[in-house]
C-alpha cells in the first residue's frame, strides 16, 4: 500500500521512542511509504524549534526521509475546511502522490476519515490494520 505519514506522525517517530517509532518502521518495511516535500520542510522546523535536535541531527533525518519516494509539493491546496491551511497543501501533496493510507494524529485531519479514495487514519489505527499476518 502507498502509504503517507504526517508531519506530526514523522517527528514523534524520530524525536520519541514508541507508536509512531514503530509505524514508521512498519510503513517503511511493509509498505510504500511516500514522503511529502512541505512534510519535510515542517519536520526540520519543529525537530529543531520544538525538541531542539542539533542541525546535524536534523540532517540525518533528513537524509533518512529522503530515501524514500517523495511526493512533489502541490501547486494548489486542497479545501478541506479546517484552521490549519499548512494541512491543506499536504493533504493535496498525499492526494497527487496517489496515496491510499494518510496517517496522522492531527484530529481535525482525522475527523475528515477520506479524501477521494485516500483513507485517513491514526497511527493506532494504522499499526492495528496493517501489521503483517502471522
Amino acid at each position: 500500500m502507498r502509504v503517507f505519514l504526517d508531519t506530526n506522525v514523522l517527528v514523534a517517530a524520530f524525536a520519541t521512542r514508541g507508536l509512531c517509532a514503530d509505524v514508521f518502521r512498519l510503513a517503511a518495511a511493509e509498505h510504500q511509504l511516500l514522503i511529502g516535500e512541505p512534510v519535510l520542510i515542517e519536520v526540520r522546523r519543529i525537530l529543531a524549534s520544538k525538541f531542539g535536535m542539533p542541525r546535524a541531527a536534523c540532517n540525518e533525518v533528513l537524509g533518512i526521509l529522503r530515501r524514500f519516494p517523495l511526493a512533489a509539493a502541490a501547486g494548489k491546496p486542497t479545501p478541506l475546511g479546517i484552521n490549519d491551511p499548512a494541512d491543506e497543501w499536504i493533504v493535496a501533496c498525499a492526494l497527487g502522490a496517489a496515496t491510499e493510507i494518510f496517517v496522522t494524529g492531527d484530529k481535525a485531519l482525522l475527523g475528515l476519515h477520506k479524501m477521494q479514495s485516500m483513507i485517513i487514519v491514526s497511527p493506532r489505527q494504522f499499526w492495528t490494520q496493517a501489521q503483517p499476518a502471522g
